[in-house]
């Protein structure tokens, strides 16, 4: 199990953007196995699984590093200063014993407390230990921070890099800015983004959850919600039909329909089976998901509370509602407040519900221009594109195993001796 400590100056409760990035990469990677610990200056522990010491001297908060953060904004590097560097290396050394990785958040390129930065100078070079220097923010390129930097040591370690020490930039304009300033290839700064939890910032239910990896939705290029009973009036292979057409032009589709057959016509089980037929014959069974037939998460039949039921309008993209008849349509209302555009037949409830804020489409009309409005009407919205963005390349599970996990497994195999 390699053994990866994790170092900044704080963790939360403190607010901060790197203390949350932080605080993940530990969570995610306990998770993968690894025995990941945390060490910082202030602040508490990060989660379950994950190891946390603290050593008060690395917080850029600490009475004795403030005064000497005002010594050398001033321009002088004091007896203090290197006694605290002294200190702090001391208070590190016992912690990287054993440690195959060691990634620094920050500290290596930020002024906040520089005796660190100087003690893991010191450090880095020596051991066995792989250190990794990640770089949220760079004080050198920074206009507020530069009046408090001065030629020499130690603000020229902010520009130095370590013999042997992995660089990884959150950003491509990071990384450019990096490699300018420590006079290194772009190629050997690692890019690794900082990225979201879908299912935590939704604060999806646990069915929630399920159901988003159990059917991949957060894989797919679009996901529409049909959420009705199966009865013949709702027309709901109409929007295979639709479905059959968007997959027919490449795209990564899933059609929810949540409920079960209606309760008080007989021949709505029969329906369903015709449904059944219907996608079986156009190639769908992957792409058409009647939660009807889903089990739940611990076995049995899947049930959708309402919480879930607000899980599901949360993960589509898009409501389509084709029904031939309806008396109101109250989909339209929780798609509203989830902020999802409606497609729906032309039928007076639905406009005078949704009025000119909804996409309406004739039954008469083919699926395939149904489709192909959907799909142009999606692709001109920011806001789906963006989504879809962020899905594809911005979520912590993908980063996690198409970016770190490779980078922390090449080096703890070329850990030196």
């Amino acid at each position: 199990m390699p053994r990866v400590l994790l170092v900044h100056y704080t963790t939360p409760p403190v607010v901060g953007g790197v203390e949350r990035v932080l605080a993940r990469h530990a969570r995610l990677l306990a998770g993968e196995g690894f025995d990941a610990r945390v060490v910082t200056g202030r602040g508490g522990p990060v989660g379950r699984g994950v190891r946390f010491h603290r050593l008060p001297r690395l917080d850029s908060r600490h009475r004795r590093v403030l005064a000497v953060t005002r010594d050398l904004e001033a321009g002088r590097v004091t007896p203090a200063f290197h006694g605290l560097v002294a200190q702090i290396r001391e208070d590190l050394r016992p912690e990287l014993a054993g440690v195959d990785v060691c990634i620094v958040h920050n500290a290596l390129m930020v002024h906040k407390n520089l005796a660190l930065t100087a003690a893991l100078h010191q450090l880095a070079p020596r051991g066995s230990t792989r250190f990794v220097a990640w770089c949220h923010d760079l004080a050198w390129t920074n206009p507020q921070d530069r009046p408090r930097l001065h030629p020499g040591a130690p603000w020229s370690l902010l520009r130095t890099a370590i013999p042997g020490v992995t660089y990884v930039a959150v950003s491509t304009d990071v990384r450019r800015e990096l490699a300018a300033l420590l006079g290194m290839p772009r190629a050997q700064i690692e890019l690794v983004p900082n990225g979201v939890d879908p299912a935590a910032f939704l604060r999806l239910t646990p069915t929630g959850r399920w159901l988003a990896a159990a059917l991949r939705l957060w894989e797919q290029q679009v996901v529409l919600l049909l959420p009705v009973r199966i009865t013949r009036r709702k027309q709901i292979e109409y929007a295979l039909h639709v479905v059959a057409e968007l997959v027919r032009r490449e795209l990564a589709v899933r059609l929810l329909i949540t409920g079960p057959p209606g309760a008080h016509t007989p021949g709505n089980r029969a329906y369903l089976d015709e449904l059944r037929g219907v996608r079986h014959r156009l190639g769908l069974d992957d792409q058409v998901v009647f939660c009807a037939d889903l089990p739940g998460p611990r076995g049995g039949r899947l049930r959708l509370s309402d919480r879930t039921m607000a899980d599901l309008y949360l993960l589509a993209d898009a409501l389509i509602l084709p029904s031939r008849r309806e008396g109101f349509g109250l989909p339209l209302l929780e798609a509203a407040l989830a902020r999802l555009p409606a497609w729906t037949s032309d039928l007076p409830p639905l406009r005078e519900v949704g009025g000119d804020a909804i996409h309406t489409f004739d039954l008469a009309d083919p699926p395939a221009a149904v489709a192909l409005r959907l799909i142009h009407t999606l692709m001109e919205e920011r806001g789906y594109r963006l989504r879809r963005r962020v899905l594809a390349s911005y979520t912590w599970e993908g980063i996690m195993r198409e970016r770190i996990i490779p980078l922390l497994t090449r080096l703890v195999g070329a850990a030196r001796p």
